[in-house]
């Protein structure tokens, strides 16, 4: 399984907003410069993100966008899940219910490990929060930083 750029991108931009969070609005030129995205391409990402309710929007010269909640709010799985649809390594897996969709189920010896590999994957991004990556962030730069 691949995240596309689509994914990794949204993360990005959610991240950017709680860093760069001073109240204001933020402006798609900025967080695009910033993020070194095409001004088009976040457009609709920020438009998938803004839908969901996840960044609220102001249209005008004060406008922009800013993240809906605190940043504590948001896992990466909630971002990538929005983005990317399943994270599912395998198609069998990929079902809403959470039930095996296979006519080999029973005689598949390699289903443990794809469930395995999918609860591997979901338990790290469903437990690291955009506040997470922030406090990351924080912790990168003031260690790059010091002398």
């Amino acid at each position: 399984m691949k995240i596309s750029t689509k994914g990794r991108y949204a993360v990005r931009v959610m991240l950017d907003l709680a860093a760069n969070n001073t109240g204001e609005y933020i402006k798609v030129k900025n967080i695009a410069e910033r993020q070194d995205i095409s001004d088009k391409y976040l457009e609709q990402i920020i438009a998938i993100l803004n839908k969901a309710g996840y960044v609220r929007s102001v249209r005008g010269a004060q406008g922009g966008y800013k993240l809906a909640k605190d940043p504590s709010k948001y896992t990466v799985g909630m971002i990538l899940r929005l983005t990317e649809g399943s994270l599912a390594p395998v198609a069998c897996l990929d079902t809403p219910d959470g039930t095996v969709d296979c006519d080999k189920c029973d005689s598949c010896e390699t289903l443990e490990v794809w469930k395995e590999l999918a609860a591997a994957i979901n338990n790290v991004v469903d437990n690291i929060t955009i506040a997470d990556l922030l406090e990351r962030q924080k912790a990168r730069l003031q260690d790059f930083y010091v002398i």
